[in-house]
């Protein structure tokens, strides 16, 4: 099973770049980060991941992470570079179609999209999205995306997307573009990874919450004709314990993303040489 790393960079955060080469020089296998382009200031929807609904002021304070994975690439060889997540509905994906193309080609192949659709009403609308159906048009993106990555000539007719033949480039270096994981844990995900995606990506779960969740994906996948093996589980944000990790690698998860706690301060690269001593 393969180990990552997630972290979020601030206006405070040490340089990327020496994150990314000491997680590869220790044996990580990915780097993951997150976004938030903006933060409503008064938003009355609340946060699902607090007991009273509070915004964690850290989501306030989020570097755009296209640009975080680009430095980190120009550092490293190998270790895989991860978005957790892409909040999809608020980017133009024919825009970002070619950001992800351009890291990829250059990073010789190591960009993962890992997506989601959020949870803060105000967000996706400020940033032009349709929260209500922010699924049907996270779909419609990444058609958009993958015909842009695949064809000489690539259009599209949809309800949120509507464009002629056009060209964008550079291709990715991988084949049919990056792996697409899809992030969460709503009922329909399965049903969507299954469809349209390359893997699923729950935040937190416990060993048996995945094992369902997996043989819930290989259910659905030989029912419709697909390679259950072809769908990989990535589990994300979980605590540097080697007992957990060993559980939900039994429990089929292929690829499990360890927290880095902060990216401020001294003792950042101790605190990655820590985790990769208790899970590598």
């Amino acid at each position: 099973m393969d180990i990552g790393l997630n972290l979020s960079l601030s206006t405070n955060s040490i340089d990327i770049a020496d994150i990314a080469a000491q997680a590869e020089a220790l044996g990580f296998e990915s780097i993951w980060l997150p976004e938030h382009p903006v933060m409503p200031v008064n938003p009355a929807s609340r946060y699902p991941g607090s007991p009273d609904g509070s915004i964690p002021d850290y989501m306030s304070d989020m570097a755009d992470p296209y640009i975080g994975l680009a430095r980190a690439s120009a550092v490293t060889n190998t270790i895989k570079l991860g978005t957790g997540i892409t909040l999809i509905p608020e980017r133009n994906p024919m825009l970002l179609a070619g950001v992800i193309a351009t890291l990829d080609y250059f990073s010789g192949g190591r960009f993962v999209l890992g997506i989601g659709t959020g949870w803060l009403r105000e967000e996706t609308e400020i940033m032009g999205g349709d929260f209500d159906h922010r699924w049907t048009q996270t779909r419609e993106a990444v058609e958009v995306m993958r015909a842009l990555w695949t064809q000489d000539a690539a259009e599209y007719h949809g309800r949120y997307y509507d464009f002629p033949p056009v060209q964008c480039n550079p291709k990715p270096a991988q084949a049919g573009g990056p792996p697409v994981i899809l992030g969460g844990n709503a009922r329909n995900v399965f049903r969507r990874v299954v469809r349209w995606g390359d893997g699923w990506m729950p935040t937190g779960g416990n060993p048996e919450q995945i094992a369902a969740g997996r043989a819930a994906i290989d259910e659905l996948a030989e029912a419709s004709g697909r390679d259950p093996a072809s769908i990989s589980v990535t589990v994300f944000g979980q605590p540097a314990e080697r007992e957990l990790l060993d559980q939900l690698a039994a429990a089929g998860a292929n690829r499990v993303i360890v927290r880095l706690a902060s990216t401020t301060g001294e003792g950042v690269l101790e605190d990655i040489a820590s985790i990769a001593a208790a899970v590598l």
